[in-house]
């Protein structure tokens, strides 16, 4: 997550981040100062990574040209039996590709939509993950509409999109049923995930509900839904689909800069991402197969998902072994994200099989829209990262706790000097002592809010570590949970 220090306020991010590594493995750094805005991370390729060099053609790798003596004739194709093994070779060349052709383009058919996005049920047509839910209707038959839902404020409200109104609205708990919540869980992309439902008196504000007609013949939920202005249990649904935010204990001390080694169960949802056996990033948990992590930190060409492990309920580096570790299926960043100013640093990694929930593995929860914070809330940072400014990756997983900083104040002329977006949380002490450092990239940055936990930022960059007026800067994860749930509903 460091910068390298000494940049001064207005000079663009330029980071250094060797990961759980030795220094050997790095060239050495030109002794020129360093130019704005250089990509991060610095690159922590280990010999097995493939690294972008000028290719030599080899012996094996250099197109072979045979040549043929030529038959007395000139041609090869003379005799009649030589005629007739030419057109037997040529059909049989011409059936093979043909072969070949149908099933690249079976291939491409039944993936043409893994790229592009969703696929519309009633005529195949590809839509973009980002216009999913945008009300406007992209579908022919408006499918991209049809099914958008969301969970409101520290209470997890049900809300569904009304393309008409354009606009949210709660959903009225008269009729409501486990069932129906089942299937608004599994299009926010939590596949055969379920914990709650149950009616609460509603604190939105909210002046007309969306709401069950069970006399409606068709079975799909929100066919069902329509708009009105009563709810007679004035209550509305509160859905959970994952028990997250809970941790078995927290003992509140204060490495990460300046904190204590955790303890197991502390940070259930934090993971350790590695690359061929060495820590680079950290990232949390939101479901049994997704983790949130940093964009910086699968910059190509780590954005290839072989390249990565992922290690949970795990404290020490030294006991994270290939064999306990979860292969990375899919690597998703942020369309949106700037390598150069960091802004929209956030990404997701889909794991090839689900882990495991106990004492030790749990997630995080995902901040709801209509989650209020205060200005300087108190927020816990997690990671493996240095214990002090260009030192090593620490063995153990350490903790602390920062408060954030007002975005007007971290953007002072003094701190980051406009350098901080609204898709960027600040956090930490201006007068220094305590923050994350390199190696606690992507990690998690949480608070408690009614007795649960809330992912709120994940570590991306700053200057230097605990620096006084250069605090840390994370992604701002309230501003991407329905980006996260496009993905996963996407991806699912």
């Amino acid at each position: 997550m460091a910068l390298n220090s000494g940049s001064p306020p207005g000079v663009g991010p330029y980071y250094e981040n060797h990961g759980y590594q030795p220094e050997s493995l790095y060239p050495p750094r030109p002794a020129v100062a360093p130019s704005a805005y250089s990509v991060y991370p610095a690159r922590y390729y280990t010999p097995v990574v493939p690294q972008y060099t000028p290719r030599v053609m080899t012996h094996t790798s250099t197109p072979a040209i045979h040549t043929q003596p030529k038959s007395p004739s000139g041609t090869l194709c003379t005799s009649k039996t030589k005629k007739a093994l030419c057109i037997t070779f040529s059909l049989g060349a011409v059936l093979v590709g043909a072969v070949v052709a149908a099933v690249l383009l079976w291939k491409f058919m039944e993936n043409k939509c893994s790229v592009s996005g969703i696929e519309c049920g009633s005529s195949g047509t590809c839509v973009s993950a980002s216009h999913w839910c945008d009300g406007i209707l992209h579908c022919p038959s408006g499918e991209d509409e049809n099914r958008c839902v969301r969970l409101y404020g520290p209470n997890f409200i049900l809300q569904v999109y009304s393309s008409q109104r354009k606009s949210w609205h709660p959903v009225c708990q008269d009729d409501w049923s486990e069932n129906y919540g089942r299937a608004a869980c599994q299009d926010m992309g939590y596949r055969n995930s379920f914990y709650s439902s149950q009616g609460i008196v509603d604190d939105s504000g909210a002046t007309s509900f969306m709401k069950l007609n069970i006399s409606a013949g068709h079975t799909d939920l929100y066919k069902k839904l329509y708009h009105s202005d009563v709810c007679s249990s004035k209550t509305v649904v509160s859905l959970r689909c994952i028990e997250c935010g809970v941790n078995t204990k927290m003992s509140r001390q204060s490495r990460i800069v300046g904190g204590t080694s955790a303890a197991l169960g502390d940070w259930p949802w934090q993971v350790s991402l590695h690359v061929q056996g060495v820590h680079v990033c950290g990232g949390s948990i939101i479901t049994p197969e997704w983790i949130v992590t940093a964009a910086h930190c699968v910059e190509e060409p780590l954005n290839n998902p072989r390249y990565w492990t992922a290690f949970a309920g795990i404290l020490r580096q030294s006991f994270m072994f290939y064999g306990s570790g979860y292969r990375v299926e899919k690597v998703i960043s942020h369309p949106n994200y700037d390598s150069k100013s960091k802004n929209n640093d956030i990404a997701l990694m889909k794991l090839q099989t689900p882990l495991t929930f106990n004492d030790k593995v749990k997630p995080v929860c995902l901040p709801n829209p209509g989650l209020m914070l205060e200005p300087t809330q108190s927020c816990w940072i997690s990671g493996w990262g240095a214990t002090y400014e260009k030192g090593k990756t620490s063995e153990v997983l350490n903790a602390v706790m920062v408060p954030l900083i007002e975005p007007w104040q971290c953007n002072s002329k003094y701190v980051y000097n406009n350098l901080i977006t609204p898709a960027m949380i600040c956090a930490g002490y201006l007068q220094g002592t305590i923050d994350s450092c390199q190696g606690d990239s992507g990690g998690p940055l949480v608070t408690l809010k009614s007795s649960v936990w809330w992912l709120i930022g994940d570590t991306s960059w700053g200057s230097g570590c605990a620096k006084a007026n250069r605090p840390g800067v994370y992604g701002n994860v309230t501003v991407f949970t329905d980006w996260i749930y496009r993905q996963m509903r996407a991806n699912s």
